[in-house]
């Protein structure tokens, strides 16, 4: 009886729900592809239930204390995680982090994904990935790579590409994607590796060369920059990620409650558009299927990590 009582509150809550105002952390700077993510989907679901969805910007610390303080929030719904692929680097690239990505959040859905793109500077004698390959091998410790900092995505897909293929570059991080950008169009370093949505107009105006993408499949985006597997590097496959999660504990109706209306929200062909237009491609899976990849996924960059020998930050 007490179970059948509690069941049908959680329920009842669920289809109440939400009956204030909802917080949304975006765990990363105002202005960036993020940022515009979490503004879109809170605006739509403002514009749908009748209620407040706010923003909530908290670079700090790399975003983990935002992504802290989420986790210690009590778990009901009203403080909604929307975190970038750091979520799942970090727990290998932190000593110490007031948080555990598997055990402290219950996954909502993969909004959107976008892969990482390697770029080179037009007058770099490579026109395709073999020719780059080719190139510093036979040129070792001449070419460095950009990357939007260490310990980004960035870095990651550039170290799991040089350390499969037994590659001697250098890579240098910069702080942030725009200067890194900024130093491979002016040719300071060769090549880039970082999110697509950074990268995307700088593609568009011909101030990068796009040699490859890192997903499974062509961006739809950019058709005809093919993978890293059609180029004949398989196992590279790696997202920039743009998820939506809540503090473990939050009742399941709720869960699917969001899962169900931001996956609706990101299907919508004025959401496409704007999200096609910063590089991004909407996903909207669900709990289960993203519960299971966010586990797959910080054991995969745990192993890229250690196997490139980066040194974690205290």
């Amino acid at each position: 009886m007490i179970v059948a009582f509690a069941a049908t509150a959680a329920t009842a809550s669920a289809q109440s729900y939400p009956t204030r105002a909802v917080r949304l952390i975006v765990p990363a700077a105002a202005g960036g592809p993020s940022d515009i993510m979490a503004r879109i989907i809170a605006q739509k679901l403002s514009e749908a239930w009748g209620q407040q969805f706010t923003v909530e910007n908290m670079p700090t610390g790399a975003g983990n204390v935002g992504v802290g303080m989420v986790a210690k929030s009590p778990p009901d719904g009203y403080t909604i995680l929307t975190p970038t692929s750091a979520i799942i680097v970090n727990p290998s690239l932190y000593a110490k982090l007031s948080y555990d990505t598997v055990r402290d959040f219950a996954a909502v859905t993969l909004a959107a994904a976008s892969p990482h793109v390697l770029t080179v500077t037009p007058s770099l004698p490579a026109r395709n990935v073999q020719e780059l390959i080719a190139l510093v091998k036979a040129n070792p410790g001449k070419y460095s790579y950009a990357s939007p900092g260490t310990g980004t995505t960035g870095q990651l897909a550039g170290e799991l590409f040089r350390v499969s293929l037994g590659l001697d570059m250098v890579h240098v991080p910069f702080n942030g994607a725009a200067p890194a950008l900024t130093s491979t169009i002016g040719g300071h370093t060769p090549m880039m590796f970082g999110a697509l949505p950074g990268a995307a107009p700088h593609i568009k105006d011909g101030n990068l060369r796009a040699l490859a993408v890192t997903s499974a499949k062509r961006d739809p985006n950019f058709p005809n920059v093919p993978t890293l597997a059609e180029a004949g590097v398989p196992d590279q496959v790696s997202e920039f990620i743009q998820a939506v999660l809540v503090p473990t504990g939050t009742p399941k109706e709720i869960i699917d409650k969001l899962q169900r209306e931001i996956a609706r929200i990101v299907a919508l062909p004025e959401v496409k558009q704007r999200l096609a237009a910063i590089g991004y491609t909407p996903v909207g899976n669900t709990p289960e299927e993203f519960a299971a990849q966010i586990k797959a996924d910080v054991a995969r960059w745990a192993k890229v990590i250690r196997d490139a020998g980066i040194k974690q930050i205290e």
